[in-house]
């Protein structure tokens, strides 16, 4: 009966309405829905009409009876779906209790409605050992062609009828077709049953959206992930071996931390963290990546088959995934520039709060922003020369010169990103302490860093240079990252916000003011900077600022200058500023680390 209509129409079911449209190469000139309600008077009325023979009501009879029957059928065939859809398997393994995995050649999955609860169950078929999950709380994940990892919320034990959270069972098929079809089924069974939302141990689980989608706009997510998903990028990050090779030394200095122990690789992205992972002895390493990444990541961690056994790659968001078990150490790499771009920190801290056991450790632990004026004639007439094109007044006959402000104004807005010299900076630098295992997520929505420097030479000052470093606070080895000018050079660089309104200052002049962010929804931070050049000299204790300066920036619009710093004539002796550095040499300094966290938080 299907297929003959099918021959007709091109048909779109639901359970309560069919919707017929007659292919080209029918004689039928009408398309159209019908609700079941209606299919039944409008088969009355054809059939009282037959008598008059004519044909299109003859052909009308027809196809509503096969509609009638058809409509009859499906729903009769989805009950029956319902009641009974069974898979064999080739073993169970769950994730969070080995020894109650199910191995044997008669291992079942079967589907079952209970009422309104939908139930997914693992089973031998020869015993009543097994157990359950509700698929309003589940999750399944490809390992491979014939291997997936399926998690849930919560689930039931028949043995104990003891309920647990955030369970995981890996389950294997024994051929393409068994698995193709579980998957299917899977898909149509979940579909509907649509979890509320519920408080758990392991986080908590939104209504609707993600926490992550109301804060991101759409269209910056995409073009995130995107980015993220092409290996051009991937390899960009790998071949700055200053990031990489710190990250593999953090680890492999500090195996007793990974060691048998379970670990959350954050924005795994090509998976390379999470193979130093297994590579120091991690008992098992979720790779957490939302962008297409994780199927190049899933490949990659294949090839290296004495590791993968202990990898699973998860596509998703930190935010909306669940894992079968607490992690003892999470690691990655959410460092943007000025440490806090892309904001991936707050993903970072959001799955320290969800999935981090207490005392569980975080590769990195802390991170600073560096901060110092720096004097730079170059680049101020470099940046200010820019808007010289929107003061023609003839150009092609058009004055320009109405958008020069607005165009000056512009390029003064944009961070500058580049290496440069260290001599340029004018005053000691001064950092702002962010603790990974304290901060809140909330806490990276607004970032207030109050500034106060004492001027070093006599100079013009051209604005505020800024980098960071992170420490990996291992139990063996305490290791620094640092991206400070005069070290070695990473695709980080630094950045530097220059000011429209340079500030004149002399030699042991204080410079006040404040370097305020705030988060915006394209994941990056709009930065209000503000420097005062404070009374100098007999008197200065009783006077006020002599003048001050301020611009407002995007960080998600940044100037990228240059990928090496640029070469300066070297100046006089006499004019160097001895005490200038960059608390780049002294990172080993614990001390100095304690005192600065107690200070800012």
């Amino acid at each position: 009966m299907k297929k003959r209509l099918k021959k007709c129409f091109k048909i779109t079911e639901s359970p309560l309405f069919v919707s017929l449209s007659p292919h080209k190469n029918t004689s039928f000139g009408f398309g159209r829905s019908f609700s079941c309600s209606s299919l039944f008077s409008l088969l009355v009325g054809a059939r009282e009409s037959s008598p008059q023979k004519s044909k299109t009501l003859k052909a009308l009879f027809l196809i509503l009876q096969y509609i009638s029957t058809y409509c009859i059928y499906t729903y009769i065939h989805s009950l029956c779906i319902l009641e009974t859809m069974e898979f064999t398997l080739a073993s169970v393994t769950d994730l969070t209790s080995p020894d109650s995995s199910l191995s044997s050649s008669s291992v079942v999955a079967s589907f079952s409605c209970d009422g309104e609860v939908k139930e997914l169950r693992f089973q031998e078929s020869e015993s009543a050992h097994g157990f359950s999950f509700d698929l309003s709380s589940t999750q399944l994940f490809k390992l491979g062609p014939l291997q997936f990892v399926f998690v849930s919320d919560s689930s039931i034990s028949s043995a104990k009828e003891e309920k647990s959270f955030s369970r995981g069972v890996v389950i294997k098929f024994r051929d393409d077709k068994e698995s193709k079809e579980f998957c299917d089924s899977f898909e149509e069974w979940t579909k509907d049953a649509v979890k509320q939302g519920s408080t758990l141990p392991n986080g908590t689980v939104s209504v609707n959206k993600s926490k992550f989608d109301d804060k991101i706009e759409a269209a910056s997510a995409k073009m995130y992930f995107h980015y993220y998903g092409q290996l051009l990028h991937q390899q960009n990050m790998l071949q700055d071996y200053v990031r990489t090779g710190t990250y593999h030394a953090a680890v492999m200095e500090n195996r007793s931390d990974f060691a048998g122990r379970v670990v959350v690789d954050v924005g795994a992205g090509s998976g390379i963290l999470s193979l130093f992972a297994a590579l120091a002895g991690a008992k098992h390493v979720y790779a957490v990546e939302a962008s297409e990444m994780a199927e190049y990541a899933r490949k990659l961690i294949a090839g290296n088959p004495l590791l993968a056994e202990r990898i699973t790659v998860i596509k998703g968001k930190i935010e909306d995934i669940e894992l079968p078990e607490k992690a003892d150490v999470l690691i990655s790499e959410p460092m943007g520039t000025l440490l806090v771009n892309e904001r991936m920190l707050e993903t970072y801290v959001i799955a320290r709060d969800r999935f981090l056991s207490p005392g569980g450790k975080m590769f990195p632990t802390v991170g600073r922003i560096h901060m110092a004026p720096f004097a730079d004639e170059f680049l101020f007439v470099e940046m200010a020369n820019k808007a010289l094109f929107w003061q023609q007044q003839n150009y092609y006959g058009v004055d320009l010169t109405p958008l020069y402000v607005s165009a000056h104004q512009g390029y003064f807005s944009q961070p500058v990103v580049d290496a440069f010299d260290p001599r340029l900076l004018v005053a000691p630098s001064m950092s702002h302490v962010i603790d990974f295992t304290k901060m809140t997520e909330e806490q990276f929505y607004e970032i207030d860093i109050p500034l106060k420097f004492t001027a070093s030479l006599c100079t013009r000052v051209h604005g505020l240079a800024c980098w960071f470093d992170v420490l990996f606070d291992g139990s063996t080895v305490q290791r620094w990252f640092t991206t400070a000018p005069g070290a070695p050079t990473t695709h980080w660089y630094q950045i530097r916000c220059v000011l429209s309104q340079p500030l004149h200052v002399m030699a042991g002049q204080e410079l006040t003011g404040r370097l305020h962010l705030v988060a915006h929804s394209a994941q990056s931070y709009t930065i209000n900077l503000t420097l005062s050049a404070k009374m100098w000299g007999p008197g200065a204790n009783q006077g006020g600022i002599l003048q001050t300066s301020s611009c407002k920036l995007d960080l998600k619009e940044p100037y990228y200058r240059m990928s090496q710093p640029q070469v300066y004539p070297t100046q006089e002796p006499q004019a160097q500023p001895e005490d200038i550095h960059t608390q780049g040499d002294d990172l080993d300094e614990v001390e100095l680390l304690q005192h600065n966290v107690n200070a800012q938080l």
